[in-house]
């Protein structure tokens, strides 16, 4: 019945500040034909204001979505540097590396390197 995840909705109460924060400090691919689209891989993330359709803006919270990196210490400092803040230390869970943060919403992000490519 379901054929595929077409995005991730991502609310916000300012869409052009976290446009920025996905775009600029996290560089994430902007969608050619949206301005509030961008790319991670094949997977689409959409801003969306809850407001605009009525209802109670809330932060996505305790599903942090895993934005894979390389080198999680290079990358945890490089946006340490754009003056993002992490949520405590990064922390191995016996598969893989963690790093938690949040966008300027509260969204839940992560950072994580798997120990190796399967």
């Amino acid at each position: 019945m379901i054929a595929g995840l077409d995005f991730i909705g991502v609310p916000s109460t300012d869409p052009d500040r976290t446009r920025a924060f996905y775009v600029d400090t996290l560089g994430l691919k902007p969608d050619q034909n949206a301005d509030y689209e961008f790319w991670v891989g094949n997977t689409c993330f959409g801003i969306w204001e809850p407001a605009k359709q009525g209802m109670e803006f809330a932060p996505s919270k305790n599903a942090h979505l895993a934005l894979r990196v390389d080198d999680i210490e290079a990358a945890r400092a490089e946006l340490e540097e754009k003056g993002v803040r992490f949520l405590g230390e990064t922390f191995d869970t016996g598969v893989c590396f963690m790093a938690l943060f949040t966008d300027p919403d509260g969204n839940d992000l992560m950072l994580h390197q798997r120990y190796a490519d399967r």
